[in-house]
């Protein structure tokens, strides 16, 4: 289909999966920067009067579950429950986190087992993606989904806005014409408010600040609904309960691409799930940023305990200006892809992971983001569009 609609979405920091997410990678942070080989795998499920964590962890330091406790509730707090049945202060928190299994660690570790290299710390399958649809190369929809509720955020947090509560859905439909992004049809904001918060007050509210943010896509066609129930005070998870990755479509490409393995949050990088996935998206994001195709996809298989790849696949939708092939051979031939290897690349064994857990891991810049988000660096493109330029123009 080249005239088609296609619908992206966000929730806030507040939502209850969300709250799960951040959770888990304040936990893997908490151990990283204590050990930066630490071995996490962290989920979190959150109750209106509960919060379970559990996993597996493997350090060199004696953790206590105390500080952990502690940077739960401060995290809580900072979301904004601070009254309420879920609360920050009155929120019991139960912590179960075992060691990793000895059957997985023989092969992740480097100099054990039978595979002397550091090994992937699981099977699977990883997807990255990129195009040019917008200025960080991430599909329009959803790059419109995360700003809008950022921006939202930031306002209330600013003070600018008063009577919304942390819990917020944000949903994009947009137009394409032969495969293009023209206008945005549908904007849908549901969110948490105060009880004397009228319909046509959150409109108020809120609107201005939506356009501001897609002014460029923004039409007269352009369809508002707000809080289409009629109210949403009861929110985060006194109206549902989070659980750790239940928003991996929201933590990537808003369901434009395919996404392969498991969940990113609570997963330190020795886990491919989370690394490769990183380093997925980064070879996609140069490849269309050195203007080679105007969109790209990547899958890259590993076997649990095996360093290298087993299988690396490339597709650019017939938008590539060389051959598929050709571009896929030159990053299998000089860009090493073993979680080792990934891990140095972007920097991964740092506490870095509490800020991925909330509007999408991917389309951030790593400049404006404090040097975090390397996989988002675009150093790359220089040396593809110096090494592959020649078949361009052939």
């Amino acid at each position: 289909m080249q005239n088609y609609l296609f619908t992206s979405e966000s929730v806030s920091h507040g939502h209850p999966d969300k709250i799960a997410d951040q959770i888990s990678d304040l936990i893997l942070d908490y151990f990283l920067e204590n050990d930066q080989n630490a071995r996490v795998a962290a989920e979190s499920f959150v109750t209106p009067k509960r919060i379970i964590v559990s996993g597996e962890v493997s350090c060199n330091f004696g953790w206590e579950q105390k500080i952990i406790d502690t940077k739960i509730r401060e995290l809580i707090k900072k979301i904004g429950y601070v009254d309420g049945l879920f609360n920050f202060k009155d929120i019991k928190i139960e912590i179960d986190l075992n060691k990793q299994s000895s059957d997985i660690a023989v092969g992740v570790n480097e100099g054990e087992g039978l595979n002397k290299s550091e090994g992937a710390g699981d099977q699977g399958i990883m997807f990255g993606y990129a195009c040019n649809e917008t200025k960080n190369f991430m599909p329009a929809p959803i790059y419109y989904a995360h700003q809008i509720l950022r921006r939202i955020y930031q306002d209330k947090e600013l003070g600018k806005i008063r009577g919304f509560g942390a819990d917020a859905k944000s949903q994009v439909t947009m137009r394409y014409l032969n495969g293009k992004p023209v206008e945005i049809d549908t904007i849908l904001v549901s969110i948490q408010h105060d009880k004397d918060l009228s319909l046509s007050e959150i409109e108020a509210n809120l609107k201005p600040l939506i356009l501001s943010e897609v002014p460029d896509k923004f039409t007269k066609n352009t369809k508002f609904l707000f809080n289409p129930t009629g109210q949403f005070i009861i929110g985060g998870p006194e109206s549902d309960v989070g659980l750790t990755g239940r928003k991996i479509i929201v933590d990537t490409y808003g369901g434009a691409a395919p996404h392969g393995g498991g969940a990113f949050s609570g997963k330190d990088p020795s886990k491919v799930d989370r690394s490769a996935a990183y380093l997925a998206r980064y070879l996609a994001k140069n490849i269309v940023a050195a203007d080679l195709a105007e969109k790209c996809l990547i899958q890259i298989s590993y076997g649990i305990g095996i360093a290298k790849p087993i299988s690396f696949f490339l597709e650019t939708y017939g938008t590539a200006k060389i051959r598929d092939s050709e571009i896929a051979n030159y990053l299998t031939e000089n860009i090493e892809m073993t979680p080792k290897a990934i891990r140095k690349r972007f920097g991964l064994n740092k506490p870095i992971y509490l800020p991925t857990a909330t509007y999408g891991h991917f389309g951030r810049s790593h400049i404006d983001e404090s040097g975090l988000f390397a996989w988002e660096n675009l150093d790359l493109s220089i040396e593809l569009k110096k090494n592959l330029s020649k078949n361009k123009a052939a």
